[in-house]
């Protein structure tokens, strides 16, 4: 039993992108009730430092796509996006300040206060 605690807290990881334990749970719940069968993680231009996070419910992955499956929940992310948030982590928090996903990305150089923007230096 021990073994199988420790694997199923274990966060899913590729090599270029990372997804807690905490944030699969999550895309799990929201999954559950929505026809949608992945969450979509990409990043585009925009917002106030340049680009933004962006998350959408999918039917599933395209052909080229990141995917990363947890028990019950799917993360994928475009082959667009993924060298913006290659070493990344995706996180779910709530806490006093409220629940979000949160992106922790070592190549953003600054962010915006709402944490869906970064710029790139």
């Amino acid at each position: 039993m021990r073994g199988a605690q420790s694997r199923r807290r274990r966060a899913v990881t590729d090599a270029s992108f990372h997804v807690t334990p905490r944030a699969l749970s999550r895309v799990a719940t929201i999954l559950a009730d929505e026809p949608a069968t992945a969450l979509r993680v990409s990043v585009e231009g925009g917002g106030c430092s340049g680009f933004q996070y962006r998350y959408d419910l999918v039917a599933g992955p395209d052909g080229d796509d990141l995917v990363i499956a947890g028990a019950d929940a799917t993360v994928v992310v475009d082959p667009v996006s993924l060298p913006f948030l290659a070493g990344a982590e995706l996180d779910y928090v709530d806490d006093l300040m409220g629940q979000s996903f949160q992106i922790r990305n070592p190549n953003a150089q600054a962010s915006c206060g709402c944490g869906t923007s970064f710029s790139l230096f």
